[in-house]
Formats: C-alpha cells, structure tokens, sequence
C-alpha cells in the first residue's frame, strides 16, 4: 500500500485547484487521470468551443460591415481549416499541465481509479492510501433514454468534426447548444433546437433569455420549447428525430443530432459504496464544506459536486476550498452567491447574481433597470443588432442584487458588477464613478 497525504481523483481544474494549498503545505499529493490533463475544459470544452465562437464573432462582424461603409464579399468559412486551428491551438495543454504539476510535485498517475476502502484507492493494480481522497472526476453528458439514442453524438464530437454537417438538432436547450448552435448557423448550416422543458437557459434571467433567443432566430434558428423527443431513426442516409409540441407529432431531418440534454457527475465508475459514500444516482451526500457526509475523509469539488454551477471557474474555485479545508481542517465553505456566468453566443448573455423572479421570490424590495441600449451612441457606434440590460437594487440598501446583459460587451462588463457585489459597492457609487470614454464600461451609468 502507497501511502499519501493526499489522493485527487480526476486532472481538471478542480483536482488542481486542490493541489496548491495542500503542496503549499507540504502534503505528499498524488493525482490520478483517466484521460488528459487539464480534464473537459481546455481539452474538449471551454478552450476549443471559445476558438468556434471567436469564428462567429468574425463572421458576424462581416455580416456588419455595411453599417460601417465597407463593402465585403461574401465570407466563406473553411470548417476543417477552423477544427485544425482549435485542435492546433489546445493540442500542448495536457503536456504543460504535466510540467506544472511536475514543478508542484505532485505524483501523476493515468489510469481508471475505483475505491477499495474509505480510505484508499485502486489503479493500474496499484494500492494508494491516504488520509484524504478528493473526487474531482467531472461530469460527463446525461443519457437520453429515448429510442435511436445510439445515433446521438455530443459537443467533443461537434468540436472534432472536420466536417460540415448541412443539418443539426441539438436536444436540449442549455448554454452548449446556443453556443454551438449559432455558430454552425452562421457556418450555414440548419440548426434546430428541441426544448422538453417551457423554460431555455434556465440558469439565466427569463428577460435576457428573450433576448438571445431572438438574436438566435434572427441568423436562421429554430427554437422549440415543451418538445418532446420520441425517437431517433435513420432515415435514407440521415436522422430524423420524432418529436410532439403542442399536441402535435413533429419529425426534422438532420445529419447530426447531438445531446445537449446536460451533464450529470461522472461517479459511475469509482465504486463509491466500497469507499463507504451515501450517494443517490451518482449525487454525493455533502456537507457545507465539500465533505461526503457518511465519509468525512472525502472531499468533492468541481462537475462532481451536483448541485453547484458546472462551470470551469467554479470548479477551480472549489478545489481551492477543498485544499484549504484539507490544511485547515473544514473551516471554509463555498460561496456562489456573487460567480458570473456567461453564455458565449453572438451577442454574448452574462449574468451574476438573483434574476428578477429570484428576487421577488426572495421578497427582497427591489428596483429592476432595464435598458434597451440599441439607441445608445456606443451601440450605434459598433452596429449592435441587441444591446440590453438588467440591472437588480435593492432599495433599502442600495446593493446591487443581480446584473444580466445581452451584447454590449457583457461578457467583460458583468465582472464590474460582481466585483461591486462581493465588495459592497453600492450602486450610486457604481455609478458615481468617472469611466474612461466613450466606452461601453461608461454606460454603466446609464445602466443604472
């Protein structure tokens, strides 16, 4: 039996955000990885979808050209040259992630990791003890148990295909297939998105939501909502996806259905009995500090955790915690009131903090800005086809409670808001303030 400090399940950015304090500290630390370094964001998530939008981006700028008195041929967009360009872009990641984990001096080790005690860990025929274990594994797409499953393909597939597809449903209406979605429509493509549930992008603020919606409309998407799928079957050399709204029955061909339906922890494998942890279909019991509750000597962060936002940030964030709590003994606790979030569409959808229902549902006496900017000098500037804004306050104490923005830069310009939230600036102060002109940062005062 190998003993350690410290064994980490899973080389993304949770499993390293454990690693700095614990090393800080001089905990031995190993690392086990099934797959790459740096895990689903760099490899086959965030970093190589951002090198698909910034294409859009350029495409969209072209499309707008003529506001701006250039005359443009019409763009032509060489898919597999732009899959060559991600793949070139993200193909070092998992090589300098092992040299900066060699720098940190923690043990890496690749191969499938299961439990074999609370304490300890099975891999490659190998026994690891430690005096805590850490599941940072991720998360992995949500199996759709619908007939013709087996023709579905994911987003690694979407981010790997050097071919351009001349049709593709997304199921599921979430952050992935939005972003996906509008760039394969400005590639050209027919895209259609299928929608079980009355709501899109729930995470978002309903209003914001409309606001993306129509811009995604707008390039040529078709966007269903309580549409259910009944099947999937192929159908002279495509797919066609049977699906009712409305009381209707519904087919769409397609040569690519990809399941965009979410991500569920990625647990299945670990044997989480033998390491003695209550879990329910893969969601592990946790306490307020990331701890198993029936193994207190487990810690989870990252995708694993099934109820906190499943973004890159917020698992570094955690493994932060983890690794602190690990030092420290279990002192910190997560906290996700103030974590921006962004859809990156074209225009891009960010928010931070409570929506406008979350608020009202909260009973929080609140005075709600909204701005349609697409009169504004600075949106007319650059030819912004939606420009919009959200502003939350509550009244009583002036604190900004939730912010949610459509284009006009929302993606840089939410990260003012929250750093106004998690230091208490109020909003008169926020506005208050003498921005750099003319920018789109200076329409914060107007914002609010």
């Amino acid at each position: 039996m190998e003993k350690y400090d410290v064994v980490i399940l899973g080389g993304g950015n949770a499993g390293m955000g454990v690693t700095v304090a614990t090393r800080s500290a001089g905990l031995s630390v190993a690392m086990i990885e099934a797959r790459d370094l740096g895990g689903t964001c760099p490899n086959r998530g965030c970093t190589p979808k951002k090198v698909l939008v910034a294409a859009s981006h350029a495409l969209d700028e072209i499309e707008r050209a003529e506001k701006h008195a250039i005359t443009v041929d019409a763009p032509r967009l060489d898919w597999r040259a732009l899959i060559e360009r991600e793949k070139d872009i993200i193909r070092d990641i998992p090589s300098r992630l092992s040299e900066l984990m060699a720098r940190r001096g923690v043990d890496v080790i690749f191969g499938e990791a299961a439990f074999i005690g609370g304490n300890a860990i099975g891999v490659n025929g190998r026994e690891l003890e430690a005096r805590n274990i850490v599941i940072a594994t991720g998360s992995k797409p949500r199996s759709l148990p619908i007939p013709g499953a087996e023709h579905l393909t994911t987003s690694d597939d979407v981010l790997s295909d050097p071919d351009l597809p001349g049709a593709v449903v997304f199921i599921g209406g979430g952050v992935i297939a939005f972003e996906l979605g509008q760039v394969y429509a400005r590639a050209g493509v027919d895209v259609t998105i299928l929608e079980a549930l009355p709501h899109l992008l729930a995470a978002f603020d309903a209003d914001a939501v409309a606001q993306t919606v129509s811009a995604s409309e707008r390039i040529g998407m078709r966007v269903r909502t309580l549409a259910w799928v009944k099947k999937i079957e192929r159908v002279d050399g495509r797919l066609r996806v049977t699906f009712v709204a409305d009381g209707t029955e519904c087919t769409v061909d397609a040569d690519r259905v990809v399941n965009c339906a979410g991500r569920v922890a990625n647990v299945e494998r670990l044997d989480l009995g033998a390491g003695v942890i209550v879990h329910r279909e893969g969601r592990i019991e946790i306490d307020n500090h990331l701890r198993s509750r029936s193994n207190p000597d487990v810690y989870v962060c990252g995708d694993a955790v099934w109820n906190s936002p499943q973004l890159s940030p917020v698992a570094t964030y955690e493994g932060g915690i983890v690794g602190r709590n690990i030092v420290d003994g279990p002192r910190h606790r997560p906290d996700y009131s103030q974590i921006p979030a962004s859809a990156y569409t074209v225009p891009a959808l960010a928010s931070v903090g409570l929506s406008e229902a979350k608020a009202k549902e909260q009973g929080l006496g609140v005075k709600v800005h909204v701005n349609d900017m697409r009169g504004w000098l600075s949106a007319r500037t650059y030819a912004e086809t939606v420009a919009w804004s959200k502003i939350i306050v509550e009244e009583s104490t002036d604190r900004i409670v939730g912010a949610h923005i459509v284009g006009h830069a929302g993606e840089e310009l939410i990260h003012l808001f929250a750093l106004a939230m998690r230091h208490a600036i109020a909003a008169s102060q926020l506005a208050d303030m003498v921005y750099g002109f003319p920018t789109f940062s200076s329409d914060i005062r107007n914002m609010l």
